[in-house]
């Protein structure tokens, strides 16, 4: 097995007001992989980043950082994929030219896990609780923490038992496929 990583999660919104941070934590925790690093509380690490366009100008840096300590760090960057944005790979393009312009090669910026919610993380959330979202629109915004943890641990249950019904919206379904090549890249 690899060394084990703590994450760095870069996220949009701002730090206390995004529910970005509970679903990251209680995700990850939940789905306790086991080459991630336990030590101390702080092994999954969100970072508010504000809006996308200034979460893009800090990922190359973020990412200089964690590739600065070697196979210890894993960069995870979580953005809304607007209605700007027709998939992941757009915006994931957006991230590239920003690395590119900043010097990264392509073989860093690869190791990067890319997670997209289409339009909000609250659309996720509301096809976790109900089993459907129209990715078309803004979900219904959501508040209560307690919902966001327990759709987080949905999700890691999903994960653990490969659950194929109902489908995955099309975000998440991308960005369960980032996810598991990280997965794969630690075995």
């Amino acid at each position: 097995m690899p060394s084990r990583t703590q994450l760095i999660c870069l996220h949009e919104g701002k730090k206390g007001r995004s529910i970005d941070p509970v679903f990251i934590n209680v995700l990850i925790k939940a789905l306790n992989p086991a080459w991630l690093r336990k030590e101390g509380s702080n092994f999954v690490r969100p970072i508010a980043c504000g809006g996308r366009k200034n979460l893009i100008s800090v990922m190359p840096k973020e990412l200089r950082n964690c590739l600065s300590r070697g196979a210890d760090t894993t960069l995870m960057v979580w953005a809304d994929l607007d209605h700007d944005m027709a998939d992941g790979n757009q915006l994931k393009n957006e991230f590239w030219t920003a690395a590119q312009n900043a010097g990264i090669e392509r073989v860093a910026f690869e190791k990067v896990v890319f997670a997209f919610a289409k339009d909000r993380l609250e659309n996720w959330i509301e096809f976790l609780r109900i089993g459907t979202t129209d990715e078309t629109q803004e979900g219904p915004r959501v508040k209560n923490n307690r919902d966001v943890a327990d759709a987080a641990r949905v999700l890691a249950e999903r994960c653990r038992s490969n659950q194929p019904d109902p489908p995955l919206p099309a975000s998440l379904a991308w960005s369960c496929q980032n996810w598991q090549a990280l997965v794969e890249r630690m075995k």
